[in-house]
């Protein structure tokens, strides 16, 4: 059957605009893993893709600083990596302490509850972290099997500091679940170390990939709290029962895994490992210096004190009387540049300005703030010109 002669016209050449982007992600992409994910796609058991597995495994070790050997990507974005480390290690009548400062502890909590466990939330307003004290008294009294903590949290910039909890967590014979999608490759991140059981995280922050994988990790005592369930696991498709036979020495097919995507991620892993760790931590830390800098030159306020901001997602508190949308639009429409609203309790109150990866680059910081600036003047805001580029060149490269 001959094709329409106006279906061309109907369905023109996807060609999607160049943007800059600076929101809570996806962050950009790093042209070499644009490459690499274009090279020709092999079966998902092809020998050369089987070693392409190992060595994306091995890279994953490094970079989530583990030798736990159940680590390896789950097909589906960061929220698949949290159900596949929840379906796998609660089962109905568990209890499960969740820690609740922003709209992904939340999430957490709602998939607990879904998989029938008994749900302590501890509950602080969305850009505070929590104390210690306050996940000791949840995990008092009644046997706890679980704390899920978010690490960084995408939704209002704050940083949760990891190995108290873990200790806290471990002393009543608990799981510790991290929470790493917008700290991996962007601030350390040390699963043995800090002892967390159970870590998962996204390609498309800080590993600058694109979203469709979700890198996780299992500590031996969560494997052994896997092996010691008495039902099955719930989700077929997210059983690590399962995909430990893919994934470990017998490579026994489970689903058709998404080759070139992996591609990605293989390459994304050697481009943070080939700058270093440390170099990598220290460059956004750097970036995100500035940017504060900046934004507190022209006279606006974070969100988050210094002592638990995250300098890769930073929120920036809206001024009084600027439209929160018009500021977002004419970023993207007028400058190609993406940053984010607020979610939940912060919808309408923040700006989420996101430097991870590939876009955490001087040049982006010093676009943003001029951009900004020139917004904000237009609406009639109440800040400082040329204060924001100036307090940044005193930081330096």
């Amino acid at each position: 059957m001959p094709a329409h002669p106006h279906f061309r016209q109907d369905f023109p050449q996807l060609d999607p605009p160049v943007r800059t982007l600076m929101g809570p992600g996806p962050s950009d992409i790093h042209p070499r893993v644009l490459q690499a994910m274009a090279a020709p796609t092999i079966g998902h058991l092809d020998p050369a893709f089987l070693r392409c597995m190992d060595e994306i495994q091995h890279l994953l070790q490094q970079v989530f600083q583990t030798k736990n050997k159940l680590t390896f990507p789950v097909s589906g974005t960061g929220s698949a990596g949290m159900e596949c480390c929840m379906v796998n290690v609660i089962e109905p009548g568990d209890r499960v302490v969740i820690a609740q400062n922003g709209v992904f502890g939340g999430r957490m909590a709602d998939i607990a509850e879904r998989l029938g466990a008994e749900v302590v939330k501890i509950q602080v307003p969305f850009g505070q972290k929590f104390e210690i004290d306050a996940v000791r008294t949840a995990m008092a009294g009644k046997p706890t099997k679980l704390v899920g903590v978010v690490h960084a949290e995408t939704s209002t910039g704050v940083l949760q500091a990891l190995p108290e909890i873990a200790a806290a967590a471990h002393e009543v014979g608990a799981l510790l679940l991290a929470d790493c999608v917008t700290s991996l490759g962007g601030m350390p991140v040390k699963l043995d170390e800090w002892g967390v059981d159970l870590a998962y995280s996204g390609t498309q922050k800080c590993l600058s990939c694109p979203p469709g994988l979700a890198p996780v990790s299992f500590s031996e005592r969560a494997v052994q709290a896997l092996k010691a369930r008495k039902t099955k696991v719930v989700s077929w498709y997210l059983d690590v029962t399962m995909l430990l036979n893919y994934w470990g020495g017998e490579r026994v097919y489970h689903h058709t895994a998404p080759i070139n995507m992996l591609y990605g991620l293989r390459e994304a892993l050697l481009i943070v490992l080939e700058e270093g760790l440390e170099a990598v931590f220290a460059r956004h830390q750097r970036h995100g210096d500035m940017l504060v800098a900046g934004v507190e030159a022209m006279g606006l306020a974070m969100l988050v004190p210094e002592a638990y901001r995250l300098p890769q997602l930073n929120t920036v508190v809206i001024p009084d009387g600027v439209d929160d949308a018009a500021v977002r639009r004419a970023l993207l429409q007028d400058y190609n540049i993406e940053i984010g609203g607020g979610l939940g309790d912060l919808k309408g109150k923040v700006w989420r300005v996101g430097l991870m990866g590939h876009a955490s680059r001087r040049e982006n910081v010093v676009s943003f703030l001029a951009a900004l600036e020139s917004i904000l003047l237009q609406q009639g805001a109440d800040i400082q010109p040329g204060a924001a580029l100036a307090a940044v060149a005193k930081i330096g490269a």
